[in-house]
C-alpha cells in the first residue's frame, strides 16, 4: 500500500512550522518532507520528528546561497536552483556540504537537487554540461554519506525557464551520469500539466529502479489530488501494482496547497481523501 508523507511548506500553514510535525503525526502519517531545513538548527528539527514518531524523507538543496540569510534571500529573490549555471560551482558544492550535514542529523535518505533556471540568452544545450557535471561530484559525495540525489522535472507554468521538464530528460540525464543514487522525484502534478499519459508513466519509470520518490497535488489548482483533473485513486493502484511486482517501497509527498489552507485546522479538514489510504 502507497506510503505518504505530509509536506510541511505547503499543508498546514495554519500553524508555526515547528507546530506542524506534531499536526502531521495527529492526522495519522508517519513521515514528512519540506522545501529548505536551513532557518532551523538541525537539533530542534531532529527533536521534533523523534517526539512525533515521524520520519524525515526528503528536503532540498539550497537554491544558492552558502549561509542560513543568503539561502532564504536567494529563494525569496527567485532563484530555484544553481546546478545547471555556469560559474556558480563552488557556490553548489558548498550548498551540498550544508544539506549533507542536515540529513545526517535528520536521518533523511533524500536530498532534492533543484536544477535552476535557464538565463535569458542561454538555451538547455548550454547549460547541460555544466548541470551533468555538478550532478556526477554531488552523487559521489553523497553517496559516500549514503545519500540518494534526486532531480525532479517542473513544469513551466508554475517556474518559466525552469532547465528539467520532462521525465524522458530526467532519466536520460541519469543514464549518462551513471550514479546508482541519482534518481528521479516523479512529481505527478507537473508530470500531467507537462506530459499527461500519467499512469503509462509510472509503470514505463518505476520497474527501472530510476524513481526514488512521489509527490502529488490535484491539477490544475494544486489543492488535495481529490480536486481537479486527475484520478489519484487509480494512479495509487497502480503505484501499488507496479511496486509489489518491482520491490519499490518509497514514499508519496503530498506536495499540494490545502483548499483552506490557512484556515484553523483547513489542512486536516481536506484530509478525507487520505483516510482508505492509512
Amino acid at each position: 500500500m502507497p506510503q505518504f508523507a505530509a509536506n510541511l511548506s505547503m499543508m498546514y500553514v495554519e500553524l508555526p512550522f515547528l507546530d506542524r510535525f506534531e499536526a502531521a503525526a495527529k492526522d495519522g502519517f508517519k513521515a514528512v518532507e519540506f522545501l529548505f531545513p536551513y532557518e532551523w538548527k538541525k537539533e530542534e528539527l531532529a527533536a521534533r520528528l523523534k517526539g512525533n514518531g515521524l520520519q524525515q524523507v526528503l528536503f532540498n538543496l539550497p537554491p544558492g546561497g552558502t549561509d542560513q540569510a543568503s539561502i532564504a534571500a536567494a529563494w525569496n529573490a527567485g532563484s530555484r536552483g544553481i546546478s545547471c549555471l555556469p560559474g556558480r560551482e563552488k557556490e553548489f558544492q558548498l550548498g551540498l556540504q550544508i544539506a549533507l550535514a542536515y540529513a545526517a542529523a535528520l536521518d533523511c535518505p533524500r536530498i532534492h537537487l533543484m536544477a535552476g533556471l535557464m538565463p535569458q540568452g542561454l538555451e538547455r544545450e548550454a547549460l547541460q554540461p555544466t548541470y551533468l557535471s555538478n550532478l556526477r561530484w554531488a552523487a559521489q559525495e553523497a553517496a559516500q554519506a549514503g545519500r540518494d540525489i534526486l532531480i525532479e522535472p517542473i513544469n513551466t507554468r508554475d517556474i518559466p525557464r525552469f532547465f528539467l521538464n520532462r521525465q524522458d530528460h530526467a532519466h536520460e540525464i541519469i543514464h549518462e551520469v551513471g550514479a546508482a543514487n541519482l534518481k528521479v522525484q516523479m512529481d505527478l502534478y507537473h508530470c500531467q500539466i507537462v506530459e499527461g499519459d500519467v499512469a503509462m508513466k509510472i509503470r514505463q519509470y518505476l520497474p527501472t529502479g530510476r524513481v526514488g520518490h512521489f509527490q502529488i497535488a490535484g491539477v490544475p489548482g494544486r489543492h488535495e489530488p481529490d480536486i481537479g483533473e486527475v484520478n489519484y485513486p487509480y494512479l495509487f493502484d497502480v503505484i501499488d501494482e507496479v511496486s509489489k511486482e518491482c520491490g519499490w517501497n518509497g514514499w508519496i509527498g503530498c506536495e499540494y496547497r490545502p483548499r483552506l489552507g490557512g484556515q484553523p485546522g483547513g489542512t486536516s479538514a481536506g484530509l478525507g481523501w487520505l483516510k482508505p489510504w492509512l
